[in-house]
C-alpha cells in the first residue's frame, strides 16, 4: 500500500505543479486552487509513506520521479524544451530510482 500511497503523492505533486505554472503567479483562482489541493495531497500521502519507508528512501523516489514527470509535462503541455544534458540527467535520475528499488534493503517493505 506504500508504493500506491507514493504513487498518488507523486501524481498529485505533478499535478499541482502544473497548475502552478497554469496560475499565473497566483492570478487565476482555479488553477491556484487546484495548485493548493494538489500540494495537500501530495503531502499528506507522503506522510503516509512515511510510516512504511524511510524518508530518504520515499524523498529521493518523490522527487526523482516528480522531476521526470514534470519536464515531461513541460515539453508537451507548456512547450518547453529539453536538451540532452537534461534528458540525461533525467535518465540517471531514473537509473537511482531503479537502484534504489531494486537494491536498496530501505526501500523493502
Amino acid at each position: 500500500m506504500a508504493y500506491a500511497y507514493l504513487l498518488i503523492a507523486i501524481l498529485s505533486e505533478v499535478l499541482a505543479t502544473s497548475m502552478l505554472k497554469a496560475s499565473d503567479g497566483f492570478t487565476k483562482l482555479i488553477p491556484s486552487t487546484v495548485t493548493f489541493i494538489g500540494y495537500s495531497v501530495s503531502f499528506y500521502f507522503l506522510s503516509m509513506v512515511l510510516k512504511y519507508i524511510p524518508i530518504g528512501i520515499s524523498y529521493a523516489i518523490w522527487s526523482g520521479l516528480g522531476i521526470v514527470l514534470i519536464s515531461i509535462v513541460g515539453l508537451l503541455v507548456f512547450k518547453q524544451e529539453l536538451d540532452l544534458p537534461g534528458i540525461f540527467g533525467m535518465v540517471l535520475i531514473i537509473s537511482g530510482v531503479i537502484v534504489i528499488h531494486l537494491f536498496s534493503g530501505s526501500a523493502k517493505l
